[in-house]
């Protein structure tokens, strides 16, 4: 497996090594772990994602909420969702970690003004900081293919519908936990300038590549860094980089 790697003068040392002091500083003094939840009659059941338990709620109204949405495509297309629908990257749905699923929600761009309509129907996304997992062509109908993430805010539009069919349950599909997961730490649309950070973050690091995207307006060359095996891992590595000053870097999977 390939790694995340620091570089220290002529001898790169691999990054799960600085993993491993930090953890152990981090178990030694104390460690905090939710609670397993109780169920409630008439309440989708909470579910796990690592150490965190998620509540799905039973009624979306008045529910609005501002933060980063994300998209997700090949990787999972064909696969089954949370609902029990098969995922199809070309269709206008959404995975949201605690919406009934079968709620259409309004997907608002703050960063361009445009806005979608979509359906949840999947669980996700499970990386900090992002609020809403789109499938490809909602993400390509709001202009973030490219960059990959951007500030929306989600406002629900009604209650689930027959999509739900009582399988709100709390099943994560397993490919959320392992896979090949790399860091995003920018997005340019001049390759010049991707070229000048990929040469600087080389300096220090391993794995550093450019991913040129083609949405049929631009292209966009998207920076990216390191690799991971399990999302639990990516989540710590995530950790490190923004720590290192890369406050903007994300978690992607290739």
């Amino acid at each position: 497996m390939r790694s995340l790697v620091l570089k220290s003068n002529n001898y790169k040392w691999p990054l799960s090594a600085i993993l491993l002091c930090l953890l152990f500083f981090a178990f030694s003094s104390c460690s905090t772990r939710s609670p397993q939840p109780t169920d409630r009659p008439g309440q989708p059941k909470p579910y796990r994602v690592g150490s965190t338990w998620y509540y799905p709620v039973s009624d979306a109204t008045n529910f609005r909420q501002k933060g980063k949405a994300s998209w997700y495509g090949k990787k999972f297309h064909g696969k089954k969702t949370s609902s029990g629908e098969i995922y199809n990257m070309h269709a206008m749905t959404a995975a949201h970690k605690t919406l009934p699923l079968g709620t259409y929600v309004r997907v608002h761009n703050l960063a361009n003004g445009k806005s979608i309509e979509v359906r949840v129907n999947d669980r996700g996304p499970f990386v900090r900081g992002r609020i809403i997992d789109l499938s490809y062509t909602g993400a390509t109908k709001l202009d973030i293919v490219g960059p990959g993430t951007a500030p929306v805010e989600i406002v629900a539009l009604g209650k689930a519908g027959a999509a739900d069919n009582g399988q709100s349950s709390g099943y994560v599909p397993v490919d959320y936990y392992s896979g090949n997961f790399t860091f995003q730490v920018g997005a340019f649309g001049q390759k010049e300038n991707a070229v000048r950070l990929k040469q600087q973050l080389e300096k220090k690091y391993m794995n550093v590549h450019i991913v040129p995207y083609d949405d049929g307006k631009r292209v966009m060359y998207r920076v990216r860094v390191g690799r991971a095996s399990s999302l639990e891992q990516a989540e710590e590595y995530e950790n490190i980089l923004m720590q290192q000053g890369f406050t903007g870097a994300f978690i992607v999977a290739e």
